[in-house]
């Protein structure tokens, strides 16, 4: 699996979960550590860890890939998931206001994820 490949994955576990304004960064030639960024937003800390468990849940049984590192699962506001060439961003709307990696990364080009038809 390529890594755009393991980023529309993520955003579709994601989705399944109803994660809002799912957002696909791609961080070739930005960042050292990763090559893209899957970034989204829930209504509350309880939707944040289904929408990390979706992830973890649905990587695990389709393509046998655990993170690597999770941070922020506790508290739910914010959690960050590592699977090497996706990290994966999944935050409560203020926080993700707040923190704004959109702009940080503005240089990033982005791509909205759309769910399509035989997804989810």
């Amino acid at each position: 699996m390529n890594p755009k490949e393991l980023a529309k994955a993520i955003a579709a576990a994601a989705a399944d979960k109803k994660a809002k304004d799912i957002l696909l960064l791609n961080m070739v030639g930005l960042s050292p550590v990763t090559d893209y960024f899957m970034i989204c937003s829930a209504q509350s800390a309880t939707q944040v860890r289904a929408i990390a468990d979706s992830i973890e849940d649905k990587l695990a049984e389709t393509h046998g890939i655990l993170p690597s590192h999770k941070e922020g699962y506790t508290e739910g506001n914010w959690i960050l998931m590592d699977y090497g060439d996706c990290v994966a961003h999944i935050f409560r709307e203020t926080e993700r206001d707040f923190y704004n990696l959109e702009q940080l990364w503005a240089d990033a080009p982005s791509e909205a994820y759309v769910e399509t038809e035989g997804e989810a």
